[in-house]
């Protein structure tokens, strides 16, 4: 089985649009690259092309989007570890970037090889279902796997996908056996949720969310610490409001460079970042089409969260002894 990137189909209008506005600037021989460690269409590349044009301004450079698709995001990744460390690559992730690690045997180190820039936002992971199915809450989820160990399915975009590792977790602490339906991409497993051949799906909110205003998925839980603010999520309970405390699982997105690239390179590109984030059209446009809350947390912020979700998803990998065949 293989761990594929997250195929957001919400990120594909932005594509289009985006493509065209970021490549030209005022110095056309300062030419930075971000790259992006999946194919276009997902939410990494959306994200990234959304905020290339106003780096491109403020950075006075040409902005250069390269896809680098492959092996979860750690082929891209890799290209900027080796990269020279002088503010001309920058590294654009997912949340995949912490778990890689664990289930892979990488060519660089994540943490040695590159420095943490932005944590640029977090959105939650939903557990949703089709409407013909009895589950309304995580109750009536653990009910039925304990009625029939095995029985209920649920759908994620991949083994070793956080979705995956949530529900595992979840299945640990709860004490059911839930039967996990990994698919290629976001696009594969909503189509069989959609359609009724797996009973749940997890996914990020960005993903989940337009299926919920479309009435075809219900949602059963959410996995932020708080309730997410959308129409469409804001009366679903979290994870510990449901009875299962202490599992946390966020989708998120955060800038790395070439460990070594100097300090004040990197505060430059920080707070042209910052300020391309407070842009109206920026902000509302991850808030509405990718359901991301911006932290724009700075380098300290991201070295952090990246310790921690390194060590709660890798745990989690071990544990269990997850594997996942090479790409």
């Amino acid at each position: 089985m293989h761990f594929t990137r997250r195929s957001i189909t919400a990120g594909l209008a932005l594509t289009p649009l985006l493509a065209a506005g970021g490549a030209k600037a005022q110095g056309a021989g300062n030419v930075i690259t971000l790259v992006v460690p999946f194919p276009a269409g997902g939410s990494v590349d959306a994200v990234t092309r959304l905020v290339q044009p106003g780096l491109a301004e403020r950075q006075k450079a040409t902005m250069v989007v390269e896809n680098k698709g492959g092996a979860s995001g750690s082929i891209g990744a890799a290209q900027v570890a080796k990269s020279p460390p002088d503010g001309k690559t920058w590294l654009f992730v997912f949340d995949s970037h912490a778990v890689n690690p664990s289930l892979q045997k990488l060519t660089f180190d994540s943490e040695k090889d590159l420095a943490p820039v932005m944590l640029i936002g977090t959105a939650p992971n939903v557990l949703a279902t089709h409407p013909s199915r009895p589950f309304r809450t995580l109750a009536d989820v653990v009910k039925a796997a304990k009625e029939n160990p095995g029985k209920v399915t649920y759908a994620t975009i991949g083994a070793g996908s956080l979705g995956h590792l949530t529900m595992v977790r979840l299945g640990k602490q709860l004490g059911i056996e839930l039967t996990h339906v990994p698919y290629r991409g976001g696009g594969p497993a909503l189509n069989d949720a959609i359609s009724g051949h797996v009973d749940l799906i997890i996914g990020s909110a960005a993903l989940i969310n337009p299926q919920l205003e479309g009435k075809k998925l219900v949602p059963v839980v959410q996995f932020g610490p708080k309730r997410a603010t959308s129409p469409q999520l804001a009366a679903v309970p979290t994870s510990a409001e449901s009875g299962a405390p202490g599992i946390e699982s966020l989708a998120w997105w955060g800038v790395f460079a070439p460990a070594g690239t100097p300090a004040d390179i990197i505060a430059k590109f920080e707070a042209d970042l910052r300020a391309t984030l407070k842009d109206e059209r920026v902000a509302n446009t991850l808030a509405s089409s990718q359901q991301i809350e911006v932290l724009a947390g700075g380098p300290e912020v991201l070295r952090a969260f990246f310790a921690k979700e390194m060590k709660v998803w890798g745990d989690i990998v071990r544990e269990n002894k997850i594997e996942i065949s090479s790409q």
